[in-house]
Order: C-alpha cells, then structure tokens, then sequence
C-alpha cells in the first residue's frame, strides 16, 4: 500500500495509550474499549513498549498489537514504538510482517529505543537487518508493512526519510512537528504524539507531566531533554519543568483549548496527531477521548 493511501486512511486523529495502562487493564476490558475508540472515529490507535530495565508493567509489543486488531474491524493499529533493544531484526521483521499479512493495510510498525553510543548508527545498522531478513532469511508471503521512527533530531529525519516511511516523534511540542516536517519533505508521514488532560486546573495538569518528567523523561541524558535543548528551552526550565515547557508539551484546558492545539500540529505539517489522555485507567482515557469525537 502506498504511503498516500496510508495517509488518507489514517484520517486526521489517532490514540495513543501507554503500555503500562493496556498491561494494567484486563484483556476483556482492553476489548470493549479499544471497539470504543474505534465507534468514536478515531484512525488509528498505538501503544509503545518499555525494555526490560523500566520497572513499569509491559506487554509484548505484537501479541499486544495483535489483540488490538483482533478487538477491532478497520482500526489502524500503531506499535509506537516496538523497542530495538528487546528482538533481533529479524524477529523484529517476522513479527510485523505476520500481523501485516493477517490484517492487511492495518499496521504500522514504529521503532526506536536505541541507546548508547551512536544510537542512530546502531538504528541504521538494525534497519540493514530487518531489510536482509526480509529479503532473503525469513522473507514471508503477503508482508509488506510501512516503518517510521521515534526521530527527534535533524539527523534522524535524515534517517528515517531515507529508510522508513516516516517519523513518529514523541513528547514534543508543535514547533518539533514543524522541524520534522522540513526536515522529513513532502512525502513521509509525520504522525507526532500529543499528551492531554481536560482539566482546566494548570498547576493540577502540570504536576501530571511533571511526574512523568521525574520517571526519566526528564532525565539530563534523556534523548527528549536533548531535544528540547535543541528546540531552545533553557537547562533551568528543563531542569525545573516551568510552565512554559509543560505548557508546551501538555495540552490541558477544556475541549477546544485541547482541539486546537491538536489542529496546531495539523497546521505545523502533521498528518495525524495521537492523542494521549492522562488517565487513571483506560476507561478514563477513553471518557476523555469521547469528550473530543464532536469537535475533531
């Protein structure tokens, strides 16, 4: 399937839930909410898997995607992202392209979660390898599927528009969505992750982000830290999550303060924007979700 029939498919918006909530959540409940989001109209929904060294709960990134197919009916569904440092490459392909063929059209495979020294040598080399398992170790029947990468900086644009069908950036603000479209051109996809609250209590919808900054992803090391850096936020404000970098990458308020800044991104050059409730659950996150549907 083509890119742009991809994009078309995909519509404006899509979901994100975190793997922790899904890996919370019974599988019967799991079901009846994912066919939930997909009565509301949403194109897509995604959820990412953490490495073994994160204590959070996790489960494995395509038996996960699987059930979230087998529970819906033309959802597109979104490994955002299934972690390089978990499988081998060719795992990594026969994977995909099992769930590919079994659901044709309706997964897309993010990656990421490369580390230490020259991460995006490493992803480069993995990619190498996906590609040499498809072609020639474990090619499979009716496998084709798009890639994107978990790219934050101007050299792994660069990668994923020369590699990959696009990029998948997460926890950034909608000036990232703008770079990572000049960056990435015309034709790759540019779906960014948008974390939102309805709340219009700003210090309660902070602490939210805050929390999530102090589980490492505010980290001085962290590849989001560095990007922010790179986007012009000071070490203090990084340091000490101020309202403006919250702000920025928190859309809080009530329906249409969280719809536009979901349209901000549009206009910055997105082609879909997932939309990430903070929610005590995930039949919290999908209330919030069902708020949205009339005004998207």
């Amino acid at each position: 399937m083509a890119v742009s029939e991809v994009r078309r498919q995909l519509g404006r918006f899509g979901v994100y839930i975190p793997s922790g909530v899904l890996a919370s959540t019974p599988v019967a409940i799991l079901r009846k909410e994912l066919a939930r989001i997909e009565r509301l109209g949403y194109g897509s929904v995604w959820t990412g898997e953490t490495p073994p060294s994160v204590p959070v709960p996790s489960r494995e990134a395509f038996a996960l995607n699987g059930l979230m197919l087998a529970a819906t009916e033309q959802l597109i569904v979104g490994a955002g992202i299934a972690n390089i440092s978990v499988r081998t490459p060719g795992a990594m392909h026969t994977g995909a392209a099992t769930l590919a063929e079994a659901y044709p059209g309706r997964f897309l495979l993010g990656l990421g979660g490369q580390s230490g020294e020259r991460p995006l040598t490493h992803l480069s080399d993995y990619l190498d390898a996906m590609d040499e398992a498809a072609r020639h170790v474990s090619p499979l029947p009716g496998s084709d599927y798009h890639r994107v990468l978990a790219a934050l900086g101007p050299r792994g644009h660069r990668l994923a528009r020369t590699r990959t069908d696009g990029v998948h950036p997460f926890l950034q603000p909608v000036a990232h969505t703008a770079a990572a479209r000049a960056a990435s051109g015309p034709d790759p996809l540019v779906i960014p992750h948008q974390a939102i609250t309805l709340d219009a209590n700003a210090e309660a919808a902070r602490s939210l982000l805050r929390t999530v900054f102090d589980l490492g992803a505010g980290a001085p090391d962290s590849p989001y830290v560095t990007n922010y850096r790179r986007l012009g936020y000071s070490e203090t404000e990084i340091a000490e999550r101020s309202d403006r970098l919250m702000d920025d990458l928190l859309a809080w308020g009530d329906e249409t303060a969280v719809i536009a800044r979901l349209h901000a991104h549009l206009d910055a050059g997105a082609d879909h924007v997932l939309i990430h409730p903070f929610a005590s659950g995930l039949s919290h996150a999908v209330d919030q979700l069902e708020r949205l549907a009339p005004l998207r």
